[in-house]
């Protein structure tokens, strides 16, 4: 009978090669990047289309200033014009996994706007959809795209670096702060 302290050992011929052990926890982790990048940048990118383009329902630029207007913003065209294709190009950056810091970036600026707006809404029917996504695209401009990216093409963000990441979520923030200080 072995003890269940006994240590494995193994021989040259059953030992795992550097390789194999290195891209087996990668195979999930990018898979799970990806699923996540499609969702949430597809999501946004039809977001972005409501307001641009009127598409899914939406209320199109016109529909999007008066509404913008509404909630104390100057200039709810430009806002809506912003909004938009943050959104819009944001949510594609992130599924296609291209410029993904730039596009998390985006999406966490106009998410924060949306929390601010729907803040006294209270979290349930409120901001946690906001809040949802505005998270899922700071984590991807954190952890990067994954392998499976348009980013992999591109010879500075190829090995993606969390201070990348970081910088870009606080631009976001940045950004959406500077709007929200011209909210009435």
């Amino acid at each position: 009978m072995s003890s269940p302290h006994a240590t494995l050992t193994s021989t040259p011929e059953s030992a795992p090669t550097a390789t194999a052990t290195a891209a087996a926890p990668r195979l999930p982790y990018d898979t799970g990047l990806l699923v996540l990048r499609l969702v949430l940048g597809v999501t946004l990118a039809a977001h972005g289309s409501q307001k641009l383009f009127g598409w899914f329902d939406g209320g199109g630029l016109d529909g999007t200033a008066q509404f913008f207007e509404s909630v104390g913003y100057p200039s709810g065209k430009l806002m809506a014009v912003v909004a938009g294709l943050s959104e819009t190009l944001g949510g594609l950056g992130l599924a296609l996994g291209l410029l993904t810091p730039l596009a998390g970036a985006a999406v966490v600026g106009t998410m924060l706007n949306v929390v601010a707006v729907d803040w006294e809404k209270g979290f349930f029917g409120g901001i946690e959809y906001p809040l949802v996504l505005a998270a899922g695209a700071a984590a991807l401009a954190l952890a990067g795209p994954g392998r499976w990216a348009a980013d992999r093409a591109l010879p500075v963000l190829r090995d993606h670096r969390l201070a990348y990441g970081a910088a870009a979520v606080v631009l976001g923030a940045a950004v959406a702060g500077a709007v929200l200080l011209v909210r009435s």
